[in-house]
């Protein structure tokens, strides 16, 4: 069935609707096209997945392109994906002028009718030069850049100055040195899609059944991409301690974007780290490719673990809060945003393994607690994170540029 935005009544209210109709009486028929790398797999593709429908829905016209790259290409956006985030990068004159002559190609075929363009993350960053520039830019980073790789900083800069907003997902991503306006947009998640609409507990059972996970132990659940910054690898440490004093399972439940090719190697290396829990039955791994699948996993384990060392956002924790999931988050990036520390869940050191595992621990033997915190969790989520504001945040940022 086709979500409209008047389904969305019963979960945020009427005022909350009426007022993103009323926004949008501005922008009757304003075309504005979204670019990213990928239409499935990760939380921008999710994002787009549901904001574009929407923004026709109240009366613009808007559509979504994803950028054609190829193996090599995506190779590149990955390592640059990382840099931004403080990682390691050799750049090189190769890696630049591959990655500015896929955009340049794409450019060539793709043509921009449009009267504003949103522009995603850094795979499509440089798009904006090779157009000629008659409508608003507005580049939309969804990834932490607090603490940038410098050299990969200077060499994208020369993109952002094109640019006449940059939106980020927190205010310590802001650059004061950056001679753009800025503003903050955290993203957000739609509460009746089928990831995480609601589920009877018989269909939990039969999706978590079907998966292959056993139901005679509690669960600890990771769901992400496989990537470094998620720390799946500490997740493992964590496990090994907890599993000290709680006899529980490990469910790593992971799907791989399609321009993120270092997500195998990853997979690889955790499974053959976890291999003999994977023989015990004690870690599983099951793959994320199912909405309905995901869902059920947030619903059915016992405490959510996102022990990432880097986090722009992490859209997963928003999904388990509105579960009534407390999560164990790391204190990085854009989880501290949506866990209020002993309230909604716990905020931790992500290197620090043993704080991590006594969190998860607590959890485990407080079934009221996690109750509570779980209840304050969701309506945490429903105040702050759902689709409805988002797409409230975006009339007013389109309006805004059209000045």
């Amino acid at each position: 069935m086709i979500r409209r935005i008047d389904d969305y009544i019963d979960v945020v209210g009427a005022k909350t609707i009426s007022s993103i109709f009323k926004k949008a009486r501005k922008l009757y028929k304003k075309r504005i096209c979204n670019v990213n790398a990928t239409f499935l797999g990760g939380g921008v593709a999710e994002i787009l997945g549901r904001l574009v429908p929407m923004m026709n829905e109240v009366g613009m016209i808007a559509e979504w392109r994803t950028i054609h790259g190829s193996p090599a290409y995506f190779d590149v956006t990955k390592k640059f994906h990382n840099g931004l985030q403080g990682g390691e990068i050799d750049l090189t004159d190769l890696k630049k002028n591959l990655y500015l002559d896929i955009n340049q190609e794409f450019a060539r075929f793709t043509d921009i009718n449009y009267d504003c363009m949103i522009v995603h993350d850094p795979q499509p960053l440089p798009l904006i030069k090779f157009y000629k520039k008659m409508q608003p830019w507005i580049w939309r980073c969804h990834i932490d850049i607090s603490e940038p790789n410098k050299e990969l900083w200077n060499f994208l800069e020369k993109y952002m100055v094109w640019y006449d907003i940059i939106i980020v997902s927190s205010e310590k991503y802001k650059k004061k040195d950056l001679p753009v306006e800025q503003r903050i947009i955290p993203p957000a998640i739609d509460p009746l899609s089928l990831k995480n609409m609601e589920l009877s507990q018989k269909d939990i059972l039969k999706y978590i059944k079907k998966a292959g996970v056993p139901t005679d132990k509690p669960i600890l659940a990771q769901v992400s991409r496989m990537d470094p910054w998620k720390d799946p690898e500490g997740v493992l440490e964590v496990y090994n301690i907890v599993r000290e004093k709680v006899d529980c399972r490990l469910l790593y439940c992971y799907n791989l974007a399609t321009d993120d090719p270092q997500g195998m190697e990853i997979y690889t290396k955790i499974r053959k780290k976890a291999q003999k829990w994977v023989e015990k039955g004690d870690v599983i791994f099951v793959v994320g490719n199912n909405d309905v699948l995901v869902n059920a996993i947030q619903r059915f384990a016992t405490v959510i673990i996102q022990k990432s060392t880097k986090e722009g956002f992490g859209l997963v924790v928003a999904e388990a809060l509105w579960k009534g999931k407390p999560v164990v988050g790391g204190n990085v990036g854009g989880i501290p945003q949506q866990i209020k520390d002993g309230e909604t869940g716990f905020l931790v050191d992500p290197h620090d393994y043993n704080e991590c595992a006594d969190r998860v621990v607590k959890l485990f033997k407080n079934p009221k607690l996690s109750r509570e915190m779980g209840a304050k969790a969701k309506e945490h989520v429903r105040d702050n994170f759902l689709t409805t504001r988002l797409l409230s945040d975006y009339l007013d940022l389109i309006y805004d540029v059209f000045k």
